[in-house]
């Protein structure tokens, strides 16, 4: 199991830039993908971004494609997630997570760190 924390959140005005950190430990990462989600109040957990950690492999969410940019720093075992231009609808709950690449879905989680996009 790979243990996640996440750091990073907080408030910040519409058009504003914010990045996350989700530092990693527990496992050798060469074999896994790491991700970020996010749940908005009342609303299903969604996928964001995610980078696979040996090639660098990145995939986003059509909704957040220009604006955030996912990144890890391999010595550090620490992901991050540049978010830029911020609108209110991206206010919510940012968790990360991990999973092994012959994974079907993400099984380790961080507890979240809230993010607010409000002026």
């Amino acid at each position: 199991q790979v243990q996640l924390v996440e750091s990073g959140g907080g408030l910040v005005q519409p058009g504003g830039s914010l990045r996350l950190s989700c530092a990693a430990s527990g496992r050798t990462l060469s074999n896994y993908a790491l991700g970020w989600f996010r749940q908005a109040p009342g609303k299903e957990r969604e996928f964001v971004a995610a980078i696979t950690w040996n090639q660098g492999s990145t995939s986003y969410a059509d909704s957040v494609k220009g604006r955030f940019t996912i990144s890890r720093d391999n010595a550090k075992n620490t992901m991050y997630l540049q978010m830029n231009s911020l609108k209110p609808e991206d206010t919510a709950v940012y968790y990360c997570a991990a999973r092994v690449m012959w994974s079907s879905g993400f099984h380790d989680w961080g507890q979240g760190t809230q993010v607010t996009v409000s002026s």
